[in-house]
């Protein structure tokens, strides 16, 4: 007798009518957001690929007998990373620290710049710094 009247209060209140297109909403916005997060991840571990390639590069651009000028490097990075990203991350400079390690000269490249967020809402992205390192040569 019990399971009736439940039937019948169940179908008075309109049963399962509608809660499809609830469930779609709800999972589809919790879906949507991790895929956005896991973009983010991605674009954040790209950029920071690209600069630190172009600081290395950089580097071992300004560690060249030829050129042997830090500043070079640097140029040189900002050089790659206008090529690759765009004007607006071309931030690097030579390295302050490194003049020598262990005794033996190094000319270093430091390149900084803010990532870019895909939620174009928020004011801005943290910033990565990273430095590349190489041996001078000894001039010939």
């Amino acid at each position: 007798m019990a399971t009736r009247a439940n039937k019948r209060r169940y179908r008075r209140l309109g049963g399962d009518a509608g809660s499809a297109v609830v469930d779609f909403v709800l999972v589809g916005s919790l879906l949507t957001l991790l895929f956005l997060a896991v973009l983010q991840v991605a674009v954040d571990f790209y950029v920071r690929n690209v600069l630190e390639a172009a600081a290395a590069d950089g580097a071992r651009y300004g560690a060249n007998a030829d050129v042997g000028s830090a500043q070079a490097g640097a140029d040189r990075a900002n050089e790659l990373i206008k090529a690759s990203l765009g004007s607006s991350f071309a931030r690097a400079r030579p390295a302050v620290d490194a003049s020598s390690v262990g005794g033996a000269p190094v000319v270093g490249v430091t390149v900084s710049a803010r990532l870019p967020l895909l939620a174009w809402f928020l004011p801005v992205g943290p910033t990565v710094t990273v430095t590349g390192h190489a041996l001078a040569e000894p001039p010939r």
